[in-house]
């Protein structure tokens, strides 16, 4: 690749070697307590295996894509930044150029799923620059769900250049301003090293990858999506819920499969205690258009924290005047007040809902369920409008990737 020095062999070249180890060449390394295996960490065989980029040359030339026509889906790019914590410490940190993570088979984000992940984007905006929306929330997010999970925090210096790194080392896998596609940004954070007992990690990774996307649910701006309420329960009261941990999503992947059994996008999820109140989507939070101009979203302590959320009702309040209220919303008994709803979060971003599935019946809303409604439309056009510094940043909620 143009521009990269690397320290080691190539990926392809480290691995056909890997593969061809003998018997005998396994044992000796065991003997001598040096697995030729690849291992997590700074080792030599990791080093060998994969590639550390020294130096990066930013191409100014963006990828040869159909950028409108990007789903939401895995894009490999070129580069990823990865830093390790072991004894106590944070790595500095480097950038990689492959995307494969070498565990160990004792890792404990394998076994016991000590592991989290956040979802971010990266905008163009009009004069070039490239926006990142509120990242400091994301850092503080995943510092919560890492003490809940007995994880180191990460420093919000170190995530910050982590996602900056990660971004700017793929400038050119940035869809540009106008296209209707974004840069996700994927910043996850993994128990490696050995392990076997039920008892936390010993070392970790921080790894930030990003990829090109287009629309969460396939549509040209906004999407009218439908949701079913779900049988299962997706957190205990007092359980994981409100934190960003990889295990709250393998659990609602089955309730998602039945959702769309049903004819809807995603599954919406009732509090598990009494399962009357809205908790949220399988991957978005909800707000709710009323009567009387409010807008409210649930409240309990087994939903999400999300940023966008958060971002939607500061803007209805002040830029749209409407009275916003964080409550418990009882689904059944307010229906009748229901006049928009949406899933709103990093990758749905705001998404109205046209109907809900409930007790056996479709319940629709705006236009039949057919329709934008024009609370939802207006809350998008301010939402993606500051993202994409198109309008004025009052909030100070954008903060800009130097490409230098």
């Amino acid at each position: 690749m143009a521009g990269i020095v690397a320290e080691h062999a190539s990926f392809d070249r480290a691995l056909n070697k890997i593969a061809t180890i003998s018997v005998v060449d396994l044992t000796r390394g065991l003997r001598h307590n040096t697995a030729p295996c690849v291992t997590q960490g700074h080792s030599r065989a990791s080093h060998e295996t994969f590639a550390k980029v020294t130096e990066v040359s930013i191409s100014k030339a963006k990828k040869e894509l159909n950028w409108a026509e990007l789903g939401f889906q895995y894009r490999q790019t070129d580069f990823r930044f990865s830093a390790t914590y072991s004894d106590g410490a944070w790595s500095a940190g480097e950038l990689l150029a492959s995307p494969l993570i070498a565990v160990h088979e004792g890792a404990p984000a394998l076994h016991y799923a000590q592991q989290c992940f956040e979802g971010m984007k990266a905008q163009t905006a009009p004069d070039g620059r490239v926006l990142l929306f509120r990242p400091e929330l994301n850092s503080e997010r995943m510092n919560q769900t890492a003490e809940r999970l007995l994880m180191p925090q990460v420093p919000l210096e170190l995530f910050l250049r982590g996602v900056e790194e990660a971004v700017r080392a793929n400038y050119a896998w940035i869809p540009p301003y106008g296209s209707g596609a974004s840069l996700y940004i994927r910043p996850m954070l993994i128990g490696v090293g050995e392990n076997l007992g039920l008892r936390p990690a010993r070392t970790f990774e921080f790894r930030v990858f990003v990829s090109p996307v287009g629309p969460y649910y396939k549509s040209a701006g906004l999407a009218v999506i439908s949701l079913a309420v779900s049988e299962f329960d997706r957190a205990a009261p007092a359980g994981t819920g409100a934190f960003k941990a990889g295990a709250n999503y393998a659990g609602g992947l089955l309730a998602t499969r039945h959702a769309q059994a049903l004819g809807a996008n995603e599954a919406l999820y009732l509090d598990s205690k009494t399962r009357t109140y809205i908790d949220e989507a399988g991957s978005a939070n909800i707000v709710v258009a009323m009567k009387g101009n409010r807008l409210v979203s649930p409240k309990s302590n087994a939903i999400l924290p999300s940023v966008t959320r958060r971002s939607v009702m500061t803007l209805a309040e002040e830029q749209m005047k409407m009275q916003v209220e964080n409550r418990p919303i009882d689904l059944r008994a307010e229906l009748p007040e229901f006049e928009e709803v949406a899933a709103c979060g990093t990758a749905a971003v705001l998404s109205p809902v046209g109907r809900i599935w409930v007790d056996g019946e479709w319940h629709a809303f705006y236009g039949n369920g057919e329709k934008v409604g024009p609370v939802m439309q207006k809350l998008y056009d301010l939402l993606v409008g500051i993202q994409r510094g198109e309008l004025a940043d009052v909030h100070g909620w954008t903060r800009e990737v130097s490409m230098d």
